[in-house]
C-alpha cells in the first residue's frame, strides 16, 4: 500500500471511530470537506502542517496517520463512515 493511500485509510479509520463526518473534521481542522475527501481517497498531497491539524482534531499522534493498519482495523468496503454514523445516532436516540 502506498503512503498516500495508507494515510487516507488511517484518516478515515480514525474519523469513523470517533464518529466524525468529513464535514465536521474539516471544520475543526480548518479545511474544506473536499480536501478531507481527497486525502481519504489517497489523491491529496497534504503538507505536514495539514496532517498535524488533522491529527490534533482526531487526538492522535501524527505518526498514527502513517501507521500500517492491521487487517481487522477497518473493512475494505467501509464507505465514508455512513453506516457507523447511522448506528451511533440510533444508539444515542435509544439512550434518551
Amino acid at each position: 500500500m502506498e503512503v498516500p493511500s495508507r494515510v487516507g485509510r488511517n484518516i478515515r479509520r480514525l474519523r469513523v471511530a470517533q464518529c466524525f463526518t468529513q464535514e465536521k473534521l474539516a471544520a475543526e481542522a480548518g479545511l474544506e470537506p473536499r480536501h478531507i475527501s481527497s486525502l481519504e481517497n489517497g489523491k491529496g498531497n497534504p503538507t505536514i502542517k495539514v496532517l498535524e491539524r488533522i491529527a490534533d482534531v482526531l487526538l492522535v499522534d501524527i505518526a498514527e496517520l502513517f501507521a500500517k493498519p492491521a487487517s481487522k482495523q477497518m473493512p475494505p468496503n467501509l464507505r465514508a463512515g455512513r453506516k457507523p454514523w447511522r448506528i451511533v445516532r440510533r444508539r444515542l436516540a435509544a439512550d434518551r
